[in-house]
């Protein structure tokens, strides 16, 4: 989402994904749209502290907006699910992710890679890999905990 993005566009996304343009939706899709990463449901909850959203509504809302394709959810291997804004719209009920991220394994930090393209060789796959329904993550030391030793 671009610095130039309005709420009134927010809206209409929505309501083009079938769905209601609630002030909740709304403050989700901005909260997202502002990170450069993927987010979990807690630390959206602690984004929109300040404006009085529970957590429940918010995870619903979560869920809803990934039942449309408007967002991805993916966990990285850590049991925590993450989301993020979809750059291309996906089909109702789909989960996939469209580029790899990276879990540092030491402080937890998750890091988009949407630069990073991963070969996938020929020959006989799974359906999952053939149709693209996969979240490829990569886990590691992030450069930080690294340098911390």
């Amino acid at each position: 989402m671009s610095d130039t993005t309005t709420d009134a566009d927010l809206r209409e996304r929505l309501r083009a994904a079938g769905l209601r343009a609630t002030a909740a939706r709304v403050a989700v899709l901005r909260v997202l749209g502002g990170r450069a990463t993927a987010s979990s449901h807690p630390e959206i909850t602690a984004a929109l502290a300040e404006d009085g959203w529970d957590r429940a509504t918010l995870y619903r809302n979560l869920v809803d907006l990934t039942e449309v394709g408007i967002l991805r959810r993916a966990d990285l291997g850590d049991h925590v699910w993450r989301y993020e804004l979809a750059t291309a719209p996906l089909a109702p009920g789909h989960q996939d992710v469209d580029h790899p991220h990276f879990l540092c394994t030491v402080c937890g930090d998750v890091a988009c890679l949407p630069d990073v393209v991963i070969p996938v060789p020929s020959g006989p796959l799974p359906g999952a890999v053939r149709l693209g329904k996969v979240a490829i993550q990569l886990r590691g030391r992030c450069d930080r905990c690294e340098a911390a030793g």
